[in-house]
């Protein structure tokens, strides 16, 4: 598959959010999708998986079956889990048996006679997973799909992106979470000036190398600390609140 010249912005005086974007992506390429917020990741991975058209430009020799998971999975719908699921079946030409299957891999078989409208963020999310994973996409393009996922799901994840890779599928996705820096062979690459480059893999070098830095920050920094040294590579944990005086005795 590949992206030749893409450009896009979202109406004719409004700015371009990306200009000239170009990347070629081969079968069971496995491709992170980094950059600060608000750099266009998520118009990236939009018009990668055709649901926006290129103003200028192309996406050449897409997959014919695209899988799409949105970082917000618009649960506002008249549908229980299993209706709706069975209404992404049928439109996708698949056997409802695997509905069983990816309810049973996501940990979401006791949502299944739930309400979209009343699923929390992470239960929406993982229906979101589902539907994009029913038809076995040749294509699957993920935005932020660790989000808000129970520690069982998130250690399925890659495997399940592994499994797409190997078969031939193209995956990509945004990750601010870092749970795929470690995928081997993962590609990276970086969305920042209205412009898509290519970062080099992260090295191997072992568990002694890498080295934990704590750092306390006050609650207004730690969002857009953490954004910026996910950007640079860092896996980051945010944990919880504490004092400024426990912070003191940790440091002495």
């Amino acid at each position: 598959m590949r992206i030749a010249s893409l450009s896009f912005r979202y109406g004719r005086r409004a700015p371009w959010v990306l200009r000239d974007a170009g990347l070629v992506l081969d079968p069971g390429d496995v491709v992170e999708v980094t950059g600060p917020n608000g750099t266009g990741k998520s118009t990236l991975l939009r018009l990668v998986a055709g649901l926006l058209r290129p103003v200028r430009g192309s996406v050449e020799d897409r997959p014919r079956v695209v899988g799409y998971a949105p970082e917000r999975f618009p649960a506002d719908q008249p549908f229980t889990v299993a209706s709706y699921l069975r209404h992404m079946a049928a439109v996708r030409r698949v056997s409802t048996d695997a509905i069983g299957r990816w309810s049973e891999r996501l940990g979401m078989d006791h949502l299944l006679g739930q309400r979209l409208p009343d699923l929390s963020k992470g239960s929406a999310h993982k229906v979101g997973l589902a539907q994009a994973l029913l038809a076995e996409p040749g294509l699957l393009v993920l935005d932020e799909p660790f989000a808000g996922l129970d520690a069982a799901t998130r250690a399925e994840l890659p495997t399940i992106i592994e499994e797409v890779g190997a078969r031939g599928g193209i995956v990509m996705v945004s990750d601010h979470q870092g749970d795929l820096r470690a995928f081997p062979g993962l590609r990276r690459c970086e969305v920042r000036d209205r412009a898509v480059r290519e970062l080099e893999p992260v090295e191997e070098t072992g568990e002694s190398a890498l080295t934990v830095l704590e750092v306390a920050v006050t609650a207004s920094r730690a969002a857009d600390l953490a954004e910026r040294l996910r950007a640079e590579g860092c896996t980051v944990h945010v944990t919880g609140r504490i004092t400024a005086r426990a912070a003191g005795e940790a440091a002495g």
